[in-house]
């Protein structure tokens, strides 16, 4: 945020809201103890996906494509290509550009589609 001119009281509040952060599990038998939430991204936080497209818009600056290639909306990203080969590679390029930043990837999450003919190879 800092790095986009985001104004210092806006950078503390935001921060405040996620430092020391506790929560309980909630069970048929009664709630846990309280412990300290250590996660960066607070799951059902309504702010989390605001700050995770203004990381990712940051942080991607330098690799990404642009649109209509490039799509990213709230923790979720879409990639589009002319070819399977390009595809992968394009995944392949955030994957490893978004690890070197600390972030992770859930592959098992990721889905392909296929509009248009597909190609056989020949």
């Amino acid at each position: 945020m800092r790095k986009l001119g985001v104004e210092e009281w806006l950078v503390s509040a935001v921060m405040s809201m996620f430092t020391g952060a506790k929560t309980v599990v909630r069970t048929l038998y009664g709630n846990s103890s309280s412990f300290e939430v250590k996660v960066s991204m607070h799951q059902s936080s309504a702010l989390s996906p605001l700050l995770f497209v203004i990381v990712m818009a940051d942080i991607s600056r330098e690799f990404r494509v642009a649109l209509p290639w490039e799509l990213l909306y709230a923790d979720d990203l879409d990639v589009t290509a002319e070819t399977e080969e390009d595809l992968i590679k394009r995944l392949n390029d955030w994957k490893n550009n978004v690890e070197n930043r600390g972030m992770r990837v859930n592959m098992n999450k990721t889905k392909v589609m296929i509009s248009g003919e597909r190609q056989k190879p020949v």
